[in-house]
């Protein structure tokens, strides 16, 4: 029985933990040597839904990543309830390293990266020819960041039945870049979206460009089980309006012979900014420029009165415009450009 006042002794002193628990704590994390391998197809207001052995689940990140973020395209590895069952929630646990991260920043001078896609190998970069008009400038930025990220790049231009695509090509000629040209009545077509899934079986294509192209329209012609919404373009300011607001990595249906592939949504672009590129690494987009360098002063931009490019191409190494190209696109680090 406990005594008060001054009948007590020190056996009735009341010990209270500390403010952190009386359970010692330990840096030591578990291993999670069962834990699944799954993919993250989307995320939602810090809910990620994965696709494990077949199953979609939802999942949390788990306390021990810290702040690493988890994003679409990324293998990870979960534990927990793994059933898919509704009101289920499993934990991400890991994240497997990455293969190759398509990153932007808000503008050029924003320090934080935005990490849109992990893992893709091929950027689809959408634009229509018109309603709303091109924006080359845009499209220049996606390039850099492809090519920063390593990606191989497809440039689909839609909406040709408004106006023909033979100028805007023959803009992005000397870059070499394949490319793909359909219209609004052709999309109607499944031997047209076949025509276009061809150049994605077997990839982890993330289709990027500005609201109002057609960009998820071409999506859900090419995963016809998966309809996202679409929206229109405003009569007066000819902008699109958002209608896709969080990235979706949906499954390519595999054709006879083929190894299917992913196809990733991401959001409408007002602005790409490219202030974690570094400019140094946009050159290796061009071999045939590449080798010209190893004359060039140290730290040069490669748009300085003493580049060895000039002589270079002056000598019949490459061509003229593939110069061009480049230093238009390592102008475009340089300045932020909205349009």
């Amino acid at each position: 029985m406990r005594r008060y006042g001054k009948h007590t002794d020190e056996d009735d002193i009341r010990v209270r933990p500390g403010r952190r628990g009386s359970r010692p704590r330990t840096h030591t994390r578990p291993k999670h040597e069962d834990a699944a391998p799954g993919f993250v197809v989307t995320v939602d207001r810090g809910r990620l839904t994965c696709l494990v052995e077949g199953r979609t689940v939802t999942a949390m990140k788990a306390r021990e990543l810290g702040r690493k973020g988890v994003v679409v395209g990324d293998r990870v590895d979960l534990v927990g309830d793994l059933s898919g069952a509704r009101d289920t929630l499993a934990r991400i646990v890991r994240v497997r390293p990455r293969e190759s991260v398509l990153r932007r920043t808000a503008d050029d001078t924003d320090p934080y990266e935005r990490v849109i896609v992990a893992n893709a190998d091929q950027l689809a970069i959408v634009t229509a020819l018109a309603d709303p008009e091109p924006r080359p400038r845009l499209i220049d930025r996606c390039l850099v960041a492809a090519f920063d990220a390593g990606l191989d790049v497809l440039l689909v231009l839609t909406k040709a039945d408004l106006t023909p695509a033979d100028p805007l090509l023959e803009t992005y000629a000397p870059l070499g870049i394949r490319h793909l040209v359909t219209s609004r009545e052709e999309l109607a077509t499944d031997a047209a979206a076949e025509r276009v899934r061809e150049a994605l079986y077997g990839r982890n294509t993330a289709f990027v460009g500005h609201s109002g192209v057609g960009k998820t329209t071409l999506v859900n012609a090419l995963v016809p089980d998966r309809q996202r919404a679409t929206g229109v373009v405003n009569a007066v300011t000819g902008r699109g309006r958002h209608t896709t607001t969080s990235a979706l990595a949906l499954p390519l249906p595999a054709a006879e012979g083929t190894t299917g592939g992913w196809v990733i949504d991401t959001p409408g672009l007002r602005s790409f900014g490219l202030n974690h590129v570094d400019p140094s690494r946009v050159i290796s987009a061009f071999p045939d420029l590449e080798p010209g360098t190893a004359d060039c002063p140290r730290a040069c931009g490669h748009d300085e009165p003493d580049c060895a490019l000039d002589a270079w191409v002056a000598a019949g190494h490459a061509e003229p415009a593939r110069l061009y190209s480049l230093r238009r696109l390592l102008a475009t680090r340089e300045r932020h450009e909205g349009d």
